[in-house]
């Protein structure tokens, strides 16, 4: 297990957009901070005069690309005590056989990523290093040139540890949580994530979507499905927001001016933020639906049930996918 004696380095592991803005935070807190990234993804880094953070409440940081610890080679793993996982979730078990032949055994995993299987998979794969589960509440997007911006509110959490590591990690523009019951957590997270395929689908800027009723009552029906195969699976979720989930539909079909009421109370979000998986669809990249929508519909095949609604939309990204040409910019009507 990690000392909180002195401080410790952290190493981002599978660093992109959110692993690049929680990480470059935590190097201008004094941390010693490693980045472990796709080669492209280094040099085009390396190619800006500085990494830039910024988010919804106009902070900006710029931060010289010379003064990163940026890796490609997962050798660089063996000199640090903290691996925060960052990778997308289909090269979870990639990284966690990385992890295990690279990393010391002392060194505490954290998964930050979407999912809610992700620090499972490193458990097995990890089965001797303290594996701890963790929770992004706010987007992260890529924009020009070497600037990544969150585009919501929100503190990370991550599961409760001996050492209070989230104190560890706390900085003044990055404040961590911990918690207990993560699965709780996890689920209701998940519950949320739901939109993002809508937002990808609609193409439009987040907000903007949900300032749509026709959006929000698309989202509505997937949360309904989703709390009911949740509910027979003995499942609590709840959601990074102070309403509890059940309400969470009710809200969503609201009026409009009635919503943006409630919603301000609930979330803060940029006027051009969009959802992640927006970004994967318009830079070609594999998205993770499969752990959202694909998660609810597998969940309710388990249970001898269905979910169509989450079907549907799970069926039109992979169309997206596979086609290439980035978000199909569908209204409500065509899903």
């Amino acid at each position: 297990m990690t000392s909180i004696k002195n401080k410790p380095r952290i190493m981002i592991a599978g660093a992109g957009s959110i692993g690049f803005f929680i990480g470059g935070l935590l190097h201008h807190a004094g941390h010693q901070t490693g980045f472990l990234a796709r080669s492209k993804m280094v040099e085009h880094i390396r190619n800006h005069r500085s990494l830039t953070l910024t988010d919804l409440h106009g902070f900006k940081l710029d931060i010289n690309p010379s003064e990163l610890d940026l890796f490609t080679s997962p050798d660089c793993l063996t000199s640090y005590d903290i691996i925060l996982v960052t990778v997308k979730s289909a090269a979870t078990h990639e990284m966690a056989k990385l992890i295990s032949k690279y990393a010391k055994s002392t060194a505490t995993i954290i998964s930050l990523q979407n999912g809610l299987a992700n620090h499972k998979t490193l458990k097995k794969t990890l089965p001797n290093h303290q594996v701890l589960a963790g929770m992004v509440p706010f987007n992260v997007a890529q924009m020009d040139g070497a600037r990544f911006h969150r585009g919501t509110s929100g503190n990370i959490v991550i599961e409760a540890s001996p050492e209070n590591l989230h104190r560890q990690l706390t900085s003044p523009n990055m404040p961590f949580e911990a918690a207990g019951d993560m699965a709780s957590i996890q689920s209701g997270k998940l519950l949320l994530n739901l939109n993002n395929a809508l937002n990808a689908l609609s193409g439009l800027p987040l907000l903007e979507q949900l300032h749509n009723r026709e959006w929000r009552k698309l989202m509505a029906s997937q949360i309904d499905e989703a709390l009911g195969v949740m509910n027979r699976s003995s499942m609590k979720p709840k959601p990074p927001s102070p309403v509890p989930a059940k309400l969470i539909p009710h809200i969503l079909r609201l009026p409009t001016p009635l919503f943006k009421i409630i919603a301000k109370r609930m979330l803060t979000i940029d006027p051009l933020a969009r959802s992640s998986m927006w970004e994967d669809l318009q830079k070609g990249r594999k998205t993770e639906i499969d752990e959202f929508q694909g998660e609810i519909v597998r969940m309710a095949n388990e249970l001898g049930t269905s979910a169509p609604v989450n079907a549907s939309i799970l069926a039109k990204i992979k169309t997206a996918e596979a086609l290439e040409k980035g978000s199909p910019k569908l209204n409500p009507e065509d899903i």
